[in-house]
């Protein structure tokens, strides 16, 4: 059974269904990428961190080097705000935010909300490289607006191969995630996958209502240049990059950015193991680990093990 939302997000979600949401949200970014003239940015920026709970000590610069909105929610850290494990095979979160579902891949699907799950090869786009993942852990994030919103690598590696994914711009908050079926499967996506110390791993940046646009780092022409995005645009680029030898991409290097929104779900392939204070509802920042190295067999049995699928 899940979690019903109340009437009136039931009825929001509803009416959402019937709106040109991919529009809508690029008439919002627009009104967010609107030039702040120099002496208003202060004050209308510090409005949006209050309204929006941003720790405005955290970011690059002052308020008033910023342009618009959208220029400050996508705001980078002053150096040394955030750290990556020194260990290149201890997964890191890649962004700020609130854990939602974890998990182990089992039978190809990967937990959504209690009563809810989805396919992992729909999630990725790629049959072939979803088998990858099976047994292995899923760690799900959503980023609030107060949070910080570039996406970071878990481990280091190679980006070898990266997937656009069209479709919608429902939102991914509580209610959304419980009552709209398959929604990380079902809104638009940015896949990359990773070569790293662990295998195969990959980062899903998931689009939600209200701009949804998607950047990628490690492929700026991919994006169209500095300032665009990859996803929610009138004229889509190519879905899919392939790159060899791959792009390197170092400790908590820069991989993507959320111009607002959203959601990111992580997956690696068997043998890391969660940590055991790593659940539901935990609040992580960008670094922060999720899971360690498979055990080595001459150290003995692991101290936590991934959790398994509720039923």
């Amino acid at each position: 059974m899940t979690d019903r939302p109340s009437l009136p997000w039931r009825a929001t979600l509803a009416m959402l269904r019937r709106l040109p949401q991919g529009l809508l949200s690029r008439a919002a970014g627009g009104l967010a990428d609107l030039p702040l003239p120099g002496p208003l940015r202060r004050p209308v920026l510090s409005t949006f961190a209050r309204a929006t709970g941003i720790d405005v000590s955290e970011a690059q610069g002052t308020l008033g080097d910023y342009p618009s909105v959208n220029a400050f929610f996508v705001r980078r850290l002053r150096p040394g705000a955030r750290t990556f494990p020194d260990d290149p095979g201890v997964l890191a979160s890649p962004v700020d935010g609130i854990v939602g579902a974890v998990g182990v891949v089992e039978a190809g699907r990967a937990l959504q909300a209690k009563g809810r799950d989805y396919a992992v090869a729909d999630l990725v786009g790629d049959p072939e490289r979803a088998r990858a993942f099976e047994g292995g852990l899923f760690v799900t994030v959503y980023l609030s607006p107060r949070h910080y919103h570039r996406i970071h690598t878990p481990l280091p590696g190679r980006v070898v191969d990266a997937r656009h994914a069209p479709g919608r711009l429902f939102p991914v908050n509580a209610p959304a995630v419980a009552w709209v079926d398959e929604l990380f499967v079902v809104n638009e996506r940015l896949v990359a996958h990773l070569d790293t110390a662990l295998g195969p791993v990959a980062v899903v940046a998931v689009g939600a209502y209200n701009v949804g646009r998607i950047s990628a780092a490690f492929d700026p022409e991919w994006s169209g240049g500095a300032g665009t995005s990859v996803t929610n645009r009138g004229t889509p680029p190519p879905p899919h990059r392939s790159y060899d030898p791959g792009v390197r991409v170092d400790r908590g290097a820069e991989l993507m950015a959320f111009h607002l929104g959203s959601t990111v779900v992580v997956l690696t392939p068997p043998g890391p193991v969660l940590r055991g204070d790593v659940h539901p509802g935990l609040e992580v920042r960008a670094g922060q680990p999720l899971a360690a190295p498979p055990p080595s067999p001459h150290t003995g049995a692991a101290a936590s093990h991934p959790p398994r699928r509720p039923s």
